[in-house]
C-alpha cells in the first residue's frame, strides 16, 4: 500500500530507495539532477517518488535542491555534549532564517565525510559547516582545499568551526575561538593558586584542538618561569573514559601533583571519578580544572572551574556568516573569546 505524507509512518528516502532497488544516495542523485544517473535507473527512481508522493514532502524538497535551502552540519560525533550544543545553535540559527539544517555524524571516517560533502554539493546545500579539530597535515589542507573549490564552483561556501585554516585565498570562512588562549588563562589561574605540579590530561597529540589547550598549558607555566615536568603530559582523548584512564595510570605511578587541568570537561569528569574512587578529596588533597564549561559541569561535586567556549554561537555565527558570502569570497577568519568560570574544584595550595 502505498504511503501517503502527512500519514503516521511518513515515506522516508530509504523507502523511495527500496521501491526503485537503489541506494539512498542513488536517489538523492536523481532528485538533485545534476549527477550522472542512466536512464534506466533514473526512471525507476522517479516511478518510485511519485508512488509513495515522496516529493511533496518539504524535507525532500529540499534535498533535491528546490524548495527550503540547506545547510549541511558535518561532526565526528554528535553524541559529544559541546558540539551536540553547537549543532543546536546552527539548527536554531538555520531555522530562523528559514533554511533546513542537515547534521552527518561521520565518526571519524574520511571517506563518509567526503561523501556526504559531495552528496550536498550535488544537491546544492547553501553551504556546509565542518566542526571539530583536525591532524593539520598537508594532505588535509589539500583535500579541504579541493572540497571549498568544489563548493564554491557550485555556489555553496564551506565553513569551518574548530579546523585549521587553509591559507590565503580559499573560498572559505573560519570561525574560531581562542582555544590556545582560554587553556594559558585556566592554567595560569591554577598556578596563581600556588600549585606548581599541575598534571594535565590532554587529547591526542595530532588533534589540532588538543595541541592547542597543551600549547596553552605550556605557555602558562612558562610565563611564569617554570618547565613543567614531562611526566605531567599524559594523552588520551575528549572522552570520559580516557579521564578514568588516565586518573587510574598517573595514581597507579605515584606521579606527584597537586593539581590537574583536564583537556575537556568530560575528561575532567572522568578523572573526579578516578580521584573519588581512590578516596582523594578534590579540592581539599587535588585540584581539579575542565574545558568547555558544558551544563553538567556545575553539577560535579565539586562544581567544576572550567573554561567557557560559546559553542552555540558558534554555530548561530558559521550560519550567519557562511549565508552571506557568494561562492566568489575569499577566505575570511573570525575568533570568538573563551574566558575561564572559577567554581569549587580548584583551591589555593600552600607546598612550593
Amino acid at each position: 500500500m502505498t504511503r501517503k505524507n502527512g500519514e503516521a509512518g511518513r515515506s522516508t528516502i530509504r523507502d523511495v530507495a527500496a521501491r526503485a532497488g537503489v541506494s539512498a544516495s542513488t536517489v538523492s542523485r536523481v532528485l538533485a539532477g545534476d549527477y550522472p544517473v542512466s536512464a534506466a535507473t533514473r526512471t525507476r527512481v522517479l516511478r518510485a517518488v511519485r508512488e509513495m508522493d515522496y516529493v511533496a514532502d518539504a524535507h525532500a524538497k529540499a534535498v533535491a535542491g528546490v524548495g527550503t535551502p540547506t545547510l549541511a552540519f558535518v561532526l565526528e560525533d554528535i553524541t559529544g555534549p559541546s558540539f551536540a550544543h553547537m549543532a543546536h545553535g546552527v539548527e536554531r540559527e538555520a531555522a530562523r532564517l528559514g533554511h533546513l539544517s542537515l547534521v552527518c555524524s561521520t565518526d571519524g571516517d574520511v571517506r563518509r565525510e567526503l561523501e556526504f560533502i559531495e552528496m550536498m554539493r550535488a544537491q546544492r546545500a547553501a553551504a556546509v559547516i565542518l566542526v571539530g579539530g583536525a591532524a593539520d597535515t598537508p594532505e588535509y589542507r589539500e583535500r579541504t582545499r579541493r572540497i571549498a573549490d568544489s563548493l564554491a564552483s557550485a555556489g555553496s561556501r564551506l565553513v569551518l568551526c574548530g579546523r585549521p585554516p587553509l591559507g590565503p585565498g580559499a573560498p572559505v570562512t573560519v570561525i574560531e575561538y581562542d582555544n590556545e588562549g582560554g587553556a594559558h588563562a585556566l592554567a595560569a589561574h591554577v598556578l596563581a593558586q600556588g600549585h606548581r605540579r599541575v598534571l594535565f590530561l590532554g587529547g591526542k597529540p595530532d588533534h589540532t584542538t588538543a595541541m592547542g589547550r597543551e600549547r596553552g598549558y605550556l605557555a602558562a607555566h612558562r610565563a611564569r618561569g617554570l618547565e613543567p615536568d614531562p611526566a605531567l603530559l599524559l594523552h588520551g582523548d575528549f572522552t570520559r573514559d580516557s579521564g578514568h584512564r588516565l586518573m587510574r595510570e598517573a595514581l597507579a605511578r605515584k606521579l606527584e601533583f597537586t593539581a590537574i587541568v583536564a583537556a575537556t570537561d568530560m575528561v575532567a569528569a572522568g578523572a573526579l571519578t578516578a580521584l573519588h574512587e581512590a578516596g582523594l578529596d578534590v579540592p581539599g588533597e587535588v585540584s581539579l580544572a575542565g574545558y568547555d564549561d558544558i551544563p553538567f559541569a556545575r553539577d560535579l561535586h565539586p562544581a567544576l572551574t572550567t573554561v567557557h567556549v560559546p559553542y552555540e554561537e558558534l554555530g548561530r555565527l558559521a550560519v550567519r556568516t557562511a549565508l552571506g558570502h557568494g561562492a566568489e569570497s575569499a577566505d575570511e577568519h573570525l575568533l570568538l573569546g573563551t574566558h575561564v568560570v572559577v567554581r569549587d574544584s580548584v583551591a589555593a595550595h600552600s607546598g612550593h
